[in-house]
């Protein structure tokens, strides 16, 4: 095989692997990266996340596959830093949504724990975020963390 026909074949395994997020489908069985996130990851433009859920778990996922440009893109242009501040090294251990609350058409909260592993030691990141929703596409605004 080229290296290109390895590198969409690595592509391929990596879409039907569980995604990162955690989300379970209706038999509760992990839904797939190809079913669950990777479709706003690979098109952000052309396919945004439907709720502010689905762009959190994206985002959660960004983490994991170290996607910067996409937390950058789906990051409100009006607290969106210069960079994602990704930590490499982080390991992402998994993610558990507490609350997702629609506060109007335009607004919503989801409450998260995010855990993971730094430099062999432990932690958790529990955050309420906040989201908007502007020309149809949810973005994150800011956090309370917790």
């Amino acid at each position: 095989m080229s290296s290109g026909e390895l590198a969409q074949a690595g592509i391929a395994a990596t879409a039907l692997q569980p995604c990162p997020c955690g989300r379970l489908d209706a038999r509760r069985k992990p839904l797939s990266l190809a079913r669950c996130c990777g479709p706003f990851l690979g098109d952000v433009e052309g396919t945004p996340a439907p709720d502010a859920q689905a762009l959190m778990r994206s985002r959660y996922t960004a983490h994991v596959l170290q996607d910067e440009p996409y937390l950058l893109a789906t990051w409100h242009p009006d607290t969106r830093p210069g960079s994602a501040g990704l930590e490499p090294g982080t390991k992402w251990l998994g993610l558990e949504v507490r609350a997702h609350r629609v506060m109007d058409a335009t607004h919503a909260q989801v409450e998260f724990v995010a855990r993971y592993r730094i430099a062999g030691r432990g932690a958790r990141l529990h955050e309420t975020s906040r989201f908007v929703r502007e020309s149809g596409r949810w973005y994150y605004l800011d956090g309370d963390m917790q």
